[in-house]
């Protein structure tokens, strides 16, 4: 009977997948012009089949159209395989990276796609290119049915024009991908609202608490409109997921658990409740909540490799971006604590870190746990490479960087590398975006560091490191060249 079940699931999720893929139009050089010419408002996707990130965008764009289609008006979503049918259109259109995403106006090329690439953030970028920027409420039912939307929208009643109404509809269409945006002048909606000239923000049904009001008045407190609704916007505790992680500042405490506003929004809210009632009292902290399952890869760089039970993990960042991990198992109580201690620098940080090298050779190895030893405090120039071992790049510098160390382990200089996907480092230092990356830390601790961009040859290393050493090599001038042996 478990085998018959196993074997029903399994075709349910292959029919879903299936669906949700025949929900985005595959077109090529012959049909796309007549295609996309029946539709208002279109995202294509142009890829390649053997493109990693194209493989990782598809199944989020396929969920993204099908919940589009149905929209009023719909929004299509379709796709172009540059390699095959659509050599010609990827051409046309300057397509010169995998995967590159186009929004076409009623046949008509519009504007570069530059939003989320996760299903929700899909939806919701999309949904903003129809249409006018806020919706004009005419009727009470109307207006209800907004504020009965499952997201935060920001309504602006207006009995005449104002300037209020002026800057309500500027930000409005520079807010336009974010917040959803609806406004008045209906005098039955302004009676039943109680507002005449103002700027409210609403919180779902499904996010209002006893900890925090259902909605916020905009009283010009602060710098600007576009101010107060990023203030107000998550509310004491938000929902932190991938396609908004950047609202989200330091200090922050994060409550990881599953977060399912679906199916199970009781349950959600149960957790969510108890973060709420620490977030009102400790007022200089960010607080969120996020799906551990979202979120795993993030939970594995604070060492939490699975986020086992019910319960939520916590973890949390100063004002520094340390990292810290809450040891005691969830409570109010230990949140609490937890909150308090970070902000007052109780806690010690965790660091990712490979085990410290019982030796070092002529290349030194840094780890998160001797980083500050090797690199920061060193009281030594250091050139320092970011690795990943499975970079091309890195493995190809690896000879080099091995040369380089050889030829100037007797100067007073370190050549130093570290794995970056296995270990912590001071990131507001040393910007790491790509790999290898290679910075000059410079002996004097009141210098930042900086990136290098020069050549990848050991010459070229030597050059430079010859140039920005604080005291010249022994054996190199300043322009790198080879110093002659005194007779």
């Amino acid at each position: 009977m478990l085998g018959v079940f196993r074997v029903v699931l399994l075709l349910s999720v292959i029919y879903l997948c299936k669906a949700s893929e025949e929900d985005v139009l595959d077109l090529t050089d012959g049909d796309f012009e007549s295609a996309i010419s029946q539709h208002d408002t279109a995202l294509v996707m142009f890829y390649a089949p053997w493109c990693g990130h194209c493989k990782r965008l598809k199944p989020e764009y396929a969920v993204a159209a099908g919940i589009l289609k149905t929209d009023d008006p719909p929004v299509a979503l379709a796709k172009v395989d540059c390699t095959e049918g659509g050599k010609s259109l990827c051409e046309k259109y300057s397509v010169s990276g995998y995967p590159t995403l186009k929004i076409f106006r009623k046949g008509e090329l519009s504007q570069e796609y530059n939003g989320p690439r996760e299903s929700n953030g899909i939806v919701k970028y999309m949904r903003a290119q129809v249409g006018p920027s806020s919706k004009d409420l005419l009727t009470v039912e109307s207006y209800e049915a907004f504020l009965n939307k499952d997201e935060v929208v920001v309504i602006g009643f207006f009995e005449k024009e104002s300037d209020l109404k002026g800057d309500f509809l500027k930000v409005a269409d520079k807010m336009r991908e974010e917040i959803t945006f609806g406004h008045s002048s209906a005098k039955e909606v302004l009676e039943k609202s109680g507002y005449k000239n103002n700027v409210v923000l609403y919180r779902p049904k499904r996010l209002q608490n006893k900890f925090e009001e259902p909605s916020v008045e905009y009283k010009g407190e602060e710098d600007s409109l576009r101010a107060f609704i990023k203030a107000n916007y998550h509310g004491l505790v938000g929902i932190r997921q991938k396609d908004n992680v950047r609202d989200f500042t330091d200090p922050l405490v994060v409550a990881y658990y599953d977060v399912d506003y679906v199916k199970n929004v009781k349950g959600t809210n149960y957790w969510r409740n108890r973060v709420l009632k620490v977030a009102k009292e400790v007022d200089e902290v960010n607080f969120a909540v996020s799906d551990k399952d979202d979120f795993t890869h993030e939970l594995n760089d604070y060492g939490i490799d699975f986020a086992k039970g019910d319960k939520p993990v916590v973890a949390g960042r100063d004002a520094d971006g340390n990292k810290f991990v809450m040891s005691p198992e969830f409570s109010i109580e230990s949140l609490l604590a937890f909150s308090k201690d970070l902000l007052a620098g109780k806690l010690e940080p965790f660091i990712k870190s490979e085990p410290v090298p019982e030796s070092q050779g002529a290349v030194k190895v840094a780890v998160g746990k001797n980083f500050k030893e090797i690199v920061t405090d060193s009281g030594r120039d250091a050139l320092v490479e970011f690795y990943a071992p499975w970079c091309g790049h890195c493995q190809k510098l690896s000879p080099v960087w091995d040369e380089l160390g050889e030829k100037l382990k007797d100067e007073e200089v370190d050549i130093v590398k570290i794995d970056a996907t296995a270990n912590d480092w001071p990131k507001s230092l040393y910007d790491v975006s790509g790999f290898p990356t290679i910075y000059w830390k410079p002996k004097d601790s009141s210098r930042r560091p900086v990136r290098y961009n020069g050549g990848r040859a050991a010459e070229d290393f030597i050059k430079y490191v010859s140039e920005q050493a604080t005291d010249e090599l022994k054996g190199w001038d300043r322009k790198g060249n080879v110093k002659k042996d005194e007779l």
